[in-house]
């Protein structure tokens, strides 16, 4: 991996990693594990209370990327206006595909999610696991927005609560 490669990242970026969302690189440190010396990234996902270090070498193979572009969070939302496309598979199936897109890191997939499993008020009700990967996708969408467009989480998720219920309407 070459030394370009590694330091795409910096101090005070926000990044987002796969199983985790958007997080905010707080420092590149240096840690002996097991006898070997290994640069890290330290990222803190301040929502979650959490600190995660990624081996810079490691770090785009694990799928860390930065923040996506305005053009892909305007396709994400272009994507969320779409039509709920619901497969008729059994939903532990169509549970772990949802899981996949949610973890992929793809803000479009996660879109996806959120666009398939929005219920208006007039639908029928959610299973809890349904809830549970709709507020997943949700609030991984929300802070990827508010994180590109500068905005504060509760107006991020203004934004997307008005584009799905224009969908619905």
């Amino acid at each position: 991996m070459t030394r370009t490669k590694k330091l795409e990242f910096r101090p005070n970026d926000f990044v987002v990693y796969p199983a985790h969302g958007v997080g905010r690189i707080i420092s590149i440190e240096e840690q002996e594990i097991a006898g070997i010396s290994l640069e890290l990234f330290v990222i803190d996902f301040e929502k979650d209370k959490m600190k995660l270090r990624v081996p810079t070498n490691k770090a785009v193979s694990v799928g860390m990327r930065s923040l996506s572009s305005p053009d892909v969070v305007s396709k994400a939302m272009t994507t969320l206006k779409g039509k709920a496309k619901v497969k008729r598979a059994m939903w532990s199936r169509r549970a772990q595909e949802y899981e996949q897109k949610i973890n992929s890191g793809d803000l479009i997939a996660i879109a996806e999610v959120v666009r398939d499993l929005h219920r208006t008020d007039e639908q029928r009700e959610q299973s809890y696991s349904e809830r549970q990967l709709y507020e997943a996708a949700l609030e991984r969408l929300t802070r990827e927005v508010a994180a590109v467009s500068g905005l504060g989480e509760t107006d991020a998720q203004k934004q997307v609560d008005e584009v799905l219920v224009s969908r619905a309407a």
